[in-house]
């Protein structure tokens, strides 16, 4: 049986997710800032036919913003993801085999199912209806042409939302006004070379002889040709594969000077990434510590330094790592600085039921002190911040600038809409 991809896309995920709960927001302009409120990350429709670019400082728009209308916010990541979860959760009635490919994408299996145009349309409604989030969808008998065409149905208001890419002809037709640029898994480098050759199009590069792809640029790029042209190399991804590292960093909303201050900063992180690695049931090996000033800050000397250490023994517990991350930033700090920046990665993971105990270690101990970090996670999971470690600051105000930040109207119980 031949195999059916289709992706559902999020439509301009951020900021629909802010509309949500505001629909008086409902065609006005909406921006989403990063980490401090530095650059858009993500756009509304109104605010691309504006000009309005990606990555473009805040402070450059400011004319903009105020002349349009435009609703800005700060990044909301405890929001976007549970909309995400509840997408995906949707997704799985649809298919036996769902790819979450990131925090608004996913691929779907609908190998077998006729009339997918009509499928593709009730996917869409059920999204709508179920989360409040519109989606794009593209159909293929390959992950490449599926994303082809679902660039093509938000590209295309005829297509209302859904674009159906199993026929040949239509493949061609649409490979053939699609820059090579735009094809997933090219990138910009392979693109500025393929260009010195002549090939300008996605339907110029499926012309192209795999074999001489594969010997003058990649084996995944020879995959790629071939999936443009119909034959599926790219196999769904049914579970995701386990983290190789975990890393917690933030960048501050304020320069942090003093030791003591940027010390709580990185057992804070030290802590959040522990917690991260047990929901992922693994233990760690390594932990690495950096810290740096900002490259833009004019007001002092710059400074970038990192320590890694190992763990006498894999462990998820937070008094090892953070006992650890401790040392390790003692080694690394200097005074004088301006700090901007903080972070701790675990890595060199590895399943507690591959850990030898060393001689003192019991099983019973073990146990123990699984049971408390499990208690530890409980309480917190409820709302976080009610049970922390001596080394951790429980008043982070030197945490990220979110000037405009909407409330986590799904995560947190005070934050729940109110309807009057």
């Amino acid at each position: 049986m031949n195999r059916t991809f289709a992706i559902v896309d999020c439509n301009n995920f951020y900021a629909s997710c802010e509309r949500l709960f505001r629909p008086e927001l409902k065609n006005v302009p909406i921006v989403v800032l990063s980490n401090n409120d530095g650059c858009v990350v993500a756009r509304s429709p109104e605010v691309k036919a504006l000009g309005v670019k990606m990555a473009v400082p805040l402070f450059k728009i400011r004319g903009e913003v105020k002349r349009h209308g435009i609703q800005v916010f700060s990044s909301n990541y405890s929001l976007y993801g549970d909309i995400s979860a509840r997408v995906m959760q949707t997704l799985e009635q649809f298919s036996p085999y769902v790819e979450v490919y990131s925090i608004d994408e996913a691929f779907l299996d609908l190998s077998g199912i006729h009339s997918l145009n009509d499928y593709g349309q009730k996917i869409r409604s059920t999204v709508a209806q179920h989360v409040g989030v519109p989606v794009c969808i593209g159909i293929a008998p390959t992950k490449t042409l599926a994303k082809l065409a679902n660039s093509a149905a938000k590209k295309f208001k005829a297509t209302q939302g859904v674009v159906d890419l199993r026929d040949p002809s239509r493949q061609q037709r649409l490979l053939g006004i699609t820059p090579v640029s735009e094809i997933w898994g090219v990138g910009r480098r392979h693109a500025k070379t393929l260009h010195r050759y002549g090939i300008k199009t996605a339907l110029q590069l499926a012309q192209m002889n795999p074999r001489q792809i594969k010997r003058l640029y990649s084996v995944v790029l020879e995959r790629t040709v071939c999936e443009l042209n119909g034959e599926s190399c790219f196999a769904l991804a049914e579970s995701s594969k386990p983290k190789q590292q975990i890393v917690c960093s933030r960048s501050f909303g304020e320069k942090l000077t003093h030791y003591a201050d940027l010390k709580q900063a990185v057992c804070e992180f030290a802590a959040r990434a522990t917690e991260k690695l047990r929901s992922e049931k693994q233990l760690a090996r390594m932990v690495n510590v950096f810290i740096r000033t900002s490259p833009f800050d004019k007001a002092g000397p710059g400074y970038a330094n990192s320590a890694t250490g190992t763990l006498l023994r894999p462990s998820s517990d937070t008094r090892d790592v953070l006992g650890l991350s401790a040392r390790l930033f003692h080694d690394i700090w200097k005074e004088g600085y301006r700090y901007a920046k903080a972070g701790v990665m675990l890595g060199d993971f590895c399943p507690p039921n591959r850990v030898q105990l060393s001689l003192f270690d019991t099983e019973s101990d073990r146990r123990s002190n699984d049971i408390l970090m499990q208690t530890i996670d409980s309480i917190n999971f409820s709302g976080r911040g009610k049970v922390w470690f001596g080394g951790q600051r429980p008043q982070k105000d030197w945490f990220m600038k979110q000037v405009n930040l909407s409330p986590s109207y799904t995560t947190r119980w005070g934050s729940i809409p109110e309807v009057k």
